[in-house]
């Protein structure tokens, strides 16, 4: 649920409005609800809704707007001041929200993001996060709880989102098959498949991006990394995707990397198109 100035319109900005970090300076606090609708991988539509933190809002939350705001939820993603000196309050805020999920979208998947950690000292950063993620899960029950640390600074943001999104694909088991087999015939060390709106990360391995590289790509349609030990290659792949191709063997030349890269984009092409109707999904950013 996040109180006012937990980061929760701040992260939103940065991950589905192409903002830096340092930009978000001049965000304001949210007043009430504000509705975003994002278009995901083609099919997926994300009903996103930001909704403000101050007592007022939230006690509305629960008493006068409760069905509006809690009905027909698929996920829940619960954003908490890691230095927030009201965390008694933050946890009976959240307390009562999982109440109203499970009583309105008892099947909505819950993550909560630890969020500002930037500003714990690092030698503390674990054993904090550990115990706020116990404490957390504990609360939840019988919902199932994820919990990610997260800030604006480095690529934990991006990690947590694209692992919530991850979750929410309807057809990501056959998409890293086909991924795996791809880097096979290619004999790549890794493939690894951002989408193309918001360059969050699909991976065969892995889930890692860090902010430099998204905004680098919003400028750019393809790039060619190389060292003595290895290339990486990203590429426009399908209508909704980029693909990086990471190479270890010297001895494969870059045109026919790039070749193969082509060759399989039909292929994915096809497999975005039968992923079926359109899909619809409601996240509250609370």
């Amino acid at each position: 649920m996040g109180k006012s100035g937990s980061g929760k319109t701040s992260m939103r900005s940065i991950i589905f409005a192409n903002y830096i970090a340092r930009d978000t300076r001049r965000l304001g606090a949210t007043i009430d609800v504000e509705h975003s609708h994002v278009r995901f991988l083609g099919n997926l539509v994300l009903n996103l809704w930001d909704c403000g933190g101050q007592d007022t809002f939230m006690e509305n939350y629960f008493t006068s707007q409760r069905d509006n705001i809690f009905r027909n939820v698929e996920v829940l993603i619960y954003v908490f001041d890691v230095e927030s000196r009201e965390l008694e309050k933050d946890m009976h805020y959240y307390q009562s929200c999982l109440e109203a999920i499970l009583q309105n979208s008892p099947d909505a998947k819950v993550f909560c993001l630890v969020h500002k950690m930037d500003l714990v000292q690092e030698d503390q950063r674990d054993l904090i996060f550990k115990e706020r993620e116990e404490d957390l899960k504990r609360l939840s029950r019988p919902l199932a709880c994820t919990c990610f640390r997260t800030s604006i600074w480095d690529e934990t943001l991006y990690k947590a989102w694209s692992s919530i999104v991850y979750q929410l694909i309807p057809n990501v088991q056959q998409l890293e098959t086909n991924l795996r087999n791809f880097a096979q015939i290619i004999e790549a060390d890794e493939v690894l498949l951002f989408e193309r709106a918001t360059f969050l990360v699909r991976a065969t391995i892995r889930f890692c991006l860090t902010s430099r590289l998204y905004k680098l790509a919003a400028s750019f349609q393809s790039m060619e990394v190389r060292n003595s030990n290895f290339a990486a290659f990203i590429d426009v792949f399908t209508s909704n995707t980029y693909v990086m191709v990471i190479m270890s063997d010297p001895s494969i030349p870059s045109a026919a990397t790039l070749i193969n890269i082509r060759n399989a984009r039909k292929h994915f092409e096809k497999l975005e198109r039968v992923d079926g109707p359109k899909h619809s999904l409601h996240m509250r950013m609370r």
